[in-house]
């Protein structure tokens, strides 16, 4: 199946402008023949912390959240599947949308000034689609492995991360975004804001299938899931895992 990531300059408070983006790159992924739209963390609105802004409708976007519309729409259109992140009240909430089904997932993790206005989730299931379950994470969760691998657990068959991660920890993102394919044995797909770059598109071997640089771009690729198939055969490790022993240590904690 083809995927695109639509690494797209996310401009803080400006949800119109960046609605406008999105549905001209859209279409670009949709012109070469995307399946699978991907699009970065909070991609409509950023992280808008400006008080007026905050008190206005659009900071807390509620259901049937009106500001995916133009997204349903395409998506029923091109029968597609398209995933991102929006705000609505204290959560992040990722998202798997294909036309005229919604389901939603939280970000596990604020990071840093985001506690003050996010809630962390508690939802970390695999999100049914025609292509397959889609194991979805949000940005800094990412910087936690049980995240991935509880979704793989599940039977997750693709992974997707929506992020906003800076510039200046792009070598960071790179080597966790391949890390969790490999562990997992999945595809990945990578999608960081165009702020930050470094998208990827990643194989369940953990070969690099397209990677964008430091500005918007759009990046596809096909992805087999056969072959994730025929390469947990020839690498066997989730036969070889030893559970019963890895939860001697999960309540001891590094000191900072």
């Amino acid at each position: 199946m083809r995927v695109a990531c639509l690494q797209l300059s996310v401009e803080p408070c400006a949800p119109h402008k960046n609605i406008s983006r999105a549905l001209q790159m859209a279409d670009a992924a949709l012109a070469e023949g995307a399946e699978i739209l991907v699009f970065p963390e909070l991609f409509l609105t950023g992280f808008c912390y400006e008080p007026s802004w905050q008190s206005s409708p659009s900071a807390h976007d509620l259901p049937p959240y009106p500001s995916l519309d133009p997204f349903r729409a395409l998506a029923r259109e091109h029968n597609c599947l398209i995933v991102g992140s929006i705000r609505s009240g204290r959560q992040n909430l990722g998202f798997c949308l294909d036309g005229n089904c919604l389901e939603l997932r939280p970000k596990i993790h604020p990071f840093a000034e985001e506690k003050e206005h996010f809630d962390g989730g508690d939802n970390i299931t695999p999100v049914a689609t025609r292509w397959g379950l889609a194991g979805l994470e949000i940005c800094y969760d990412l910087r936690f492995p049980e995240v991935a691998r509880t979704l793989a657990l599940q039977g997750a068959d693709f992974l997707v991360t929506v992020a906003q991660f800076p510039a200046s920890r792009r070598e960071q993102w790179r080597t966790l975004a391949v890390a969790r394919a490999v562990e997992n044995q999945m595809p990945h797909l990578a999608c960081n804001w165009a702020n930050g770059g470094g998208s990827l598109i990643i194989d369940a071997r953990g070969r690099v299938l397209a990677e964008a640089g430091s500005e918007q771009a759009l990046l596809w690729a096909d992805i087999d899931l056969a072959d994730r198939d025929l390469f947990r055969r020839e690498v066997s490790c989730f036969a070889d895992r030893r559970p019963e022993i890895y939860g001697r240590w999960d309540a001891e904690r590094p000191n900072p």
